[in-house]
């Protein structure tokens, strides 16, 4: 966790707990998974529990950090910070109680915005309604393909400030998808050596869709097998490197864009 984040879409990470479990095909090549395996071997305190091999792995057990929960509070100036970033707080092993220290930690701390992510979606609308939800909390899901837009329903269930999807990594087109009750949609290509094919195509059509039903529209990357298709290094996460058209990094109404980040309207 830190005070600085890389990911295009925030400004710093805080991870009360660590390790997770695969759940669905968006986690086969997880990189928190893969980044834990590295800190576990470089001694990391946090990263020495090791998950089941068959779902999780070396360093990567869930693990509640009780130190790690009051954080935000020494964070004086305003950040966007993305909650669990190696980890999942709607994660079946994480108790009611310790998500509700997490909340009030949050609601302690309204110069912060959190957004906090899940794929557990079904966890996520069952407790919903025994958490306070403060103005600060964005609440996503995480959708790969049309066999997981189910998610985005539990979501509408929820009582956050902004909902926002995180379409990635965008593994299969995504039909069924619907954006109505949504603020936000982050589109992204999967990274890495084992990283899926993503076509243009389906990028578009949540593009066109989610615009058309009100909600914010932001492309993080195109992923690894277009940027080496097209001549380009990496995973493509630089706009001049994209088709025109979907140039767009916006922030949900009322937002506050990551520092530096390059918002289009």
């Amino acid at each position: 966790m830190g005070d600085k984040s890389s990911i295009e879409w925030t400004e710093a990470t805080w991870n009360p707990t660590t390790g997770c479990d695969k759940t669905s095909p968006g986690c086969d090549n997880c990189y928190a998974l893969t980044l834990a395996r590295r800190l576990k071997a470089m001694g990391q305190p946090k990263y020495q529990n090791d998950g089941d091999p068959t779902t999780s792995g070396p360093g990567f057990r869930l693990t509640l950090h009780d130190d790690a929960v009051e954080i935000p509070l020494a964070w004086r100036d305003p950040r966007v910070i993305f909650v669990n970033s190696m980890s999942d707080l709607f994660h079946p092993d994480v108790p009611l109680d310790f998500i509700r220290r997490v909340f009030d930690v949050m609601a302690r701390t309204p110069q912060h915005t959190y957004q906090v992510l899940t794929k557990r979606s079904k966890r996520l609308a069952q407790v919903a309604e025994k958490l306070d939800w403060p103005h600060n909390v964005w609440m996503g899901v995480s959708v790969e393909s049309d066999r997981y837009a189910f998610r985005a329903n539990h979501l509408r269930q929820v009582p956050a400030a902004v909902r926002f999807l995180s379409v990635e990594p965008l593994v299969a087109a995504v039909p069924a998808l619907d954006f109505v009750g949504l603020d936000w949609v982050i589109v992204g290509g999967e990274s890495g050596h084992n990283a899926r094919r993503l076509e243009i195509s389906w990028v578009r059509d949540v593009q066109e869709r989610s615009t058309a039903a009100g909600a914010a529209f932001f492309l993080k990357q195109l992923g690894s097998v277009w940027a080496r298709e097209h001549g380009y290094r990496g995973k493509a996460h630089h706009m001049h490197e994209w088709p025109k058209r979907l140039r767009m990094r916006n922030m949900p109404v009322g937002g506050t864009a990551p520092v530096g980040e390059l918002v289009a309207t």
